[in-house]
């Protein structure tokens, strides 16, 4: 039997799921323009050399332009390649390298594939989420990934979470195996954030 927090995230997914599909494709290209300016910014901010990101979905604020254009600026860009195991592979993102339809048709990498412990020597980690709350609470899409890789990181660098403006709330139901961001970025704003981390 599912508990409230698992129904109450449920729902919340679906209503978020439904919203990010009815944007148009211009609101999605000037998403995903903001996007690549205030993680540029942030990157900078950081002073990161090598970061792990992710090949966004359609239907998620475009991380693409910043990608081509951290590796043009000899970035080390790491991207999550999902295992049946529930962990993530990763593979350095190159100009030329092409991507593919991974697990649950994500588009992945398909480049040479490095471990879960490759992701241990980066800068600065961005991940994608459903929503993020002011105490940096971060709803995922429920499948444990990115929850399982910061828990198990013995050293974890900030970790942000890429959404859309709307999806910044003011709460969001908590479980024990949810882990807690660092900061929040969307198209128009960079929010860092102290979370709660107990």
């Amino acid at each position: 039997m599912r508990s409230e927090a698992e129904q109450q995230k449920r729902a919340l997914r679906a209503e978020l799921r439904e919203r990010r599909q009815i944007l148009s494709q211009s609101q999605r290209d000037e998403a995903a323009a903001g996007l690549a300016a205030q993680l540029d910014a942030l990157l900078d901010a950081h002073g990161a050399r090598s970061v792990s990101c992710f090949l966004s979905t359609t239907t998620e604020p475009g991380t693409m332009p910043f990608v081509q254009a951290a590796v043009r600026r000899g970035i080390r860009v790491l991207l999550p390649i999902s295992r049946a195991d529930g962990l993530l592979d990763w593979a350095v993102a190159d100009d030329s390298a092409p991507v593919g339809e991974g697990l649950f048709g994500l588009t992945e990498p398909t480049g040479e594939v490095l471990g879960p412990i490759a992701v241990n020597d980066v800068d600065l980690m961005l991940i994608p989420a459903a929503a993020v709350d002011r105490d940096g609470t971060r709803l995922g899409w429920g499948r444990g990934y990115f929850d399982k890789t910061l828990g198990s990181m013995e050293r974890r660098p900030p970790v942000y979470a890429v959404i859309y403006d709307s999806e910044v709330l003011d709460s969001l139901p908590r479980e024990v195996h949810d882990q807690p961001v660092d900061g929040i970025v969307t198209p128009t704003q960079t929010i860092t954030l102290s979370p709660a981390r107990n």
